[in-house]
């Protein structure tokens, strides 16, 4: 994410957390000797906080070692940690037991290369202070929206050919998602009464409210597109599936052009299956058009709409349906993201509050082209 009056090139630098490294390196250290059989408490060798984290949580790497009946243990660690209060966090919650539940049901009904998982902490009162969990860390590169890889990066070198490849590889991740079976009964706390795409979209509503609206900063386009949504809400929505939610190659680690590991499911949700398909295709174009607004090529040959849709229609046999809502949707969805974000940046003093409250959505003109029926996917 870039703002348009910044260099595009240059990383946004955002506050997250302001716990202390050193802390949180004896506190770990301390915890995991409680979790392996360490002949002597392990040492936390290595702790950072990666830059290129997200804003919805703490991402923690560390290098842990000890020895177990003499023999050398270890290794390369990532921990999540859900959000202080105090630091203005994008969502209302942030279910790390669910987030666990759901990559290890996945890991078990596919073989899709998710990070393996080790230990879930969920209690507050535990020695990070935060519900936490761990997994071994995975090496591998992915394309970075800060700053944005439609200006700099592999992606932006790369060919069009490879780009295409990487394109059907993060299709086929979220055919095999969507292929897994049951995913009422196997993913239970995802589940609920009634239609699953109402429920989504009343979640949608409820976060909007309690990260914007209810907090005195309505945005008028949200509520327009509130509207559309409900003006047009699809007839039959479909079969539910098992939806990863932020469904894009910005989480996924790649060796070259191979995935190597699936990331980020705190958005994931029972519903149907275009919510995945569409939401890969917008933030791509969310980014294309930021380098666009800079008079910059961008990447246009990347994860087009028509590419997507035939991508999926090949692996899956399923042609997408209603995709011009689902597009809407996801537009909108991250507009909340986009909202809550310029919202979190005032209370930093990172960024100044604007009349018009519209301003607040990063690709405003994407959506009200969209509403007016004049956006031009490819």
């Amino acid at each position: 994410m870039t703002s348009a009056h910044a260099d595009p090139n240059e990383r946004w630098e955002l506050t997250v957390s302001d716990q202390n490294i050193d802390e949180l390196a004896a506190e770990l250290a301390q915890w995991l000797g409680t979790k392996v059989e360490a002949d002597e408490q392990p040492r936390v060798t290595s702790i950072t906080r990666p830059q290129a984290g997200g804003m919805s949580s703490t991402t923690l790497l560390f290098e842990a070692e000890w020895t177990e009946h003499g023999e050398a243990a270890g290794g390369s660690f990532v921990a999540r940690l859900a959000p202080d209060q105090d630091s203005f966090p994008v969502f209302e919650n942030y279910d790390l037991a669910t987030q666990f539940a759901v990559m290890a049901g996945v890991t078990e009904a596919t073989d899709l290369p998710l990070p393996p998982l080790c230990w879930l902490e969920t209690g507050t009162d535990n020695v990070l202070g935060a519900p936490f969990f761990v997994m071994r860390r995975v090496n591998g590169r992915v394309p970075e929206d800060n700053p944005p890889y439609v200006f700099v990066g592999w992606l932006h070198d790369a060919t069009p050919e490879q780009r295409y490849e990487l394109t059907r590889n993060t299709v086929e991740i979220i055919a095999k998602v969507h292929a897994i079976p049951d995913p009422a009964q196997r993913f239970p706390m995802l589940d609920g009464e009634g239609s699953s795409l109402r429920r989504h979209l009343d979640a949608q509503k409820a976060w909007y409210d309690w990260a914007l609206a209810r907090d005195g900063f309505p945005i008028p386009l949200i509520d327009r597109t509130f509207a559309w949504l409900e003006d047009n809400f699809p007839a039959d929505p479909g079969a539910d599936v098992l939806s990863w939610g932020d469904a894009r190659p910005g989480n996924i680690m790649f060796d070259e052009f191979d995935p190597v590991a699936v990331l980020d499911w705190e958005m994931a949700a029972i519903g149907p299956r275009e919510l995945d398909i569409a939401w890969t295709i917008l933030i791509h174009r969310f980014f294309q058009d930021i380098a666009t607004t800079f008079d910059q090529p961008g990447l246009a040959d990347y994860m087009r709409r028509a590419d997507v849709e035939k991508l999926y229609e090949e692996t899956t046999g399923h042609a997408p349906r209603d995709l011009d809502w689902y597009l809407m949707y996801a537009a909108l969805r991250h507009g909340i993201v986009m909202g809550r974000i310029r919202r979190r940046m005032i209370h930093f003093g990172e960024a100044a509050d604007c009349e018009d409250r519209d301003d607040y959505v990063m690709h405003r003109k994407l959506l009200e082209a969209m509403l007016d029926g004049t956006y031009s996917w490819d």
